[in-house]
């Protein structure tokens, strides 16, 4: 590897600095370093060394985004995918991190979100309930087969 010049040590200071605070995308620090003025070949530098440096590993991220975005803003695994890829994570990276989430759990927190949107939604008759929950549901990023079957199962017990 090369030696990095001034402007690069600077960079990479800022840079692990950033990813010390928090868990970032590789995609979200290169466009960091692309701000901060560094010339493409430069930045590239500049992450080889972050990723040797262990600052920035794609799979931990994802295994941190997918846990957070699934127990604290209660999304789905189709949402959680969505921005995954939008940040610029590979398929099988999404995929492993995806397996961390307890199918129970998922489930259970699918079946709590539809039972309170139940409770508070007012709607004519139970199609227009159930169009209404569904699209919430989805816009949640959850699972259409799945939705309708616990919507069902919430259906039947009221």
């Amino acid at each position: 590897m090369t030696e990095l010049n001034n402007e690069q040590k600077q960079a990479f200071a800022k840079a692990a600095a950033l990813c010390s605070r928090a868990e970032k995308s590789p995609g979200a620090i290169q466009k960091k370093l692309g701000q901060w003025g560094l010339a493409p070949e430069e930045a590239e530098a500049v992450m080889q060394l972050l990723f040797q440096q262990k600052f920035l590993d794609e799979e931990r991220f994802a295994s941190s985004y997918v846990r957070d975005k699934f127990r604290f803003n209660q999304w789905g695994r189709v949402k959680i995918a969505f921005h995954l890829k939008a940040e610029g994570i590979s398929g099988p990276i999404i995929s492993g991190a995806m397996d961390e989430i307890n199918e129970d759990d998922y489930r259970d927190s699918l079946k709590r979100l539809l039972a309170d949107k139940i409770r508070k939604t007012k709607a004519a008759n139970h199609y227009d309930l159930k169009a209404k929950v569904v699209r919430f549901a989805q816009s949640r990023g959850f699972e259409p087969d799945l939705i309708f079957s616990i919507f069902d199962q919430l259906s039947t017990t009221d």
